[in-house]
């Protein structure tokens, strides 16, 4: 257990770093919001599809492999970055191509290496004797105070040091994933399935649960659009935004560092109160507070107080959201297809990742950056909304035992 959370942890430590380093990279060089949107888009669009395309081989071979040799791969594209640039081969705009190249790459060897670790915890669950609920909720909680430290380290990194060599962190971190997942985590609690059939099938498998289940169909669907959304914020809108109005990496560092930390505390509370609550309610609320303030109170040139707090407030609703989303995903999925169906659902919630940083930066430079963040915070409201008067949504709060094929 303790080899699954910290190899998440530096995952998700040095995946937030890049997330604030490239942005600052691209437009701090191109001073283009288009380029810069679409630096993320090059890094998602082969994440997404290799996600997708991977849930089979987890299955088939194991997450643990999966996870290792995706983050050795992953780390050795993003490394040659911060080393292209030291040697002056990578200078912008002249050599963006080369830059999207080598973010997609670790992009498509990151998408299956961070669907094996999320495969780990079904597994992870019966070697422990933890409930599957308190144990993703424990999951949420790593991952929230990593993106925390995450952010706080690229903001001051980039501010301090400069955005090329802040991306050798994100490479290191991959490294150090890989390394205490084989160290760490046993092969014999993580081994691989013997199930039959064609490759093709067995995606069709993974597919076909997901088309008849209408509850994760439709939480799946709120949360493409809530990701393309934020793709848009932080990828362009945040940045930009600062630029503009006087300010560096340090405060997207700042505002990153408030929001991770507030998620904790509130994903903490969810994990230590599982099943005392409304799964329905908790989820909801938290959607409805964790998107629309915060891009709202930028729009509305609020004072930097209340930016803050909007960040803060944002973060508490946001701890009760993966929590509740994993546990109802291990509830309802067969143990031996986790890896395709985990894999498959997490690319279509993050389908709308690799077009984030296009529509954030063509709505940026059409109508400038606090428009398109009103904009986009109304977006994030209706989309947080209404899918949760659908009937099925009241199925959150029932609790099913998932089926365990050995």
């Amino acid at each position: 257990m303790y080899g699954m959370l910290v190899a998440s942890s530096v995952s998700v430590v040095g995946t937030r770093v890049s997330t604030i380093a490239l942005p600052f990279l691209v437009y701090s060089e191109t001073d283009s919001a288009a380029m810069t949107g679409l630096v993320l888009t090059a890094e998602m669009a082969p994440y997404v599809v290799s996600k997708a395309l991977g849930g089979p081989l987890i299955d088939r071979r194991g997450p643990r492999l999966i996870s290792v040799v995706g983050d050795l791969l992953s780390g050795a594209f993003l490394v040659l970055i911060p080393i292209l640039y030291a040697v002056g081969q990578l200078d912008l705009p002249e050599r963006l191509p080369l830059l999207l190249g080598l973010v997609g790459l670790a992009g498509a060897f990151r998408g299956p290496g961070d669907g094996a670790r999320n495969a780990m915890i079904p597994a992870v669950s019966d070697a422990t004797g933890m409930a599957v609920e308190r144990l993703t909720g424990l999951d949420s909680t790593v991952d929230r105070a990593s993106r925390l430290l995450g952010a706080g380290i690229g903001g001051f990194l980039v501010a301090g040091f400069g955005a090329a060599p802040t991306v050798a962190i994100t490479a290191a971190t991959a490294f150090l994933s890989a390394l205490v997942v084989a160290l760490f985590i046993p092969p014999v609690v993580l081994g691989s399935s013997d199930e039959t059939g064609s490759y093709l099938s067995q995606l069709r498998t993974g597919a076909n649960f997901l088309r008849q289940d209408r509850l994760l169909r439709s939480i799946l669907a709120m949360i493409t659009v809530t990701n393309l959304l934020e793709a848009a914020y932080i990828g362009v809108m945040l940045p930009v935004w600062a630029l503009r109005n006087g300010y560096d990496a340090s405060l997207v560092g700042l505002l990153g560092v408030l929001y991770g930390g507030s998620a904790v505390l509130s994903s903490l509370v969810a994990t230590s109160m599982a099943g005392r609550f409304s799964r329905r309610v908790a989820f909801l609320l938290g959607c409805t507070l964790t998107g629309a303030p915060r891009y709202l109170a930028l729009a509305l040139g609020a004072p930097l107080w209340l930016i803050v707090a909007s960040n803060v407030v944002a973060g508490l609703g946001s701890g009760f959201v993966n929590p509740t989303i994993n546990a109802l995903f291990f509830e309802r999925v067969p143990r031996h297809i986790i890896g395709r169906v985990g894999s498959l659902a997490d690319a279509l919630a993050w389908a709308g990742l690799p077009i984030g940083g296009v529509v954030g930066g063509a709505a940026v430079t059409a109508i400038g950056v606090s428009p398109a963040l009103g904009v986009a915070g109304a977006a994030y409201l209706m989309s947080t909304t209404v899918p949760g008067l659908r009937p099925e949504w009241r199925e959150m709060d029932r609790v099913r035992t998932p089926v365990s094929r050995r």
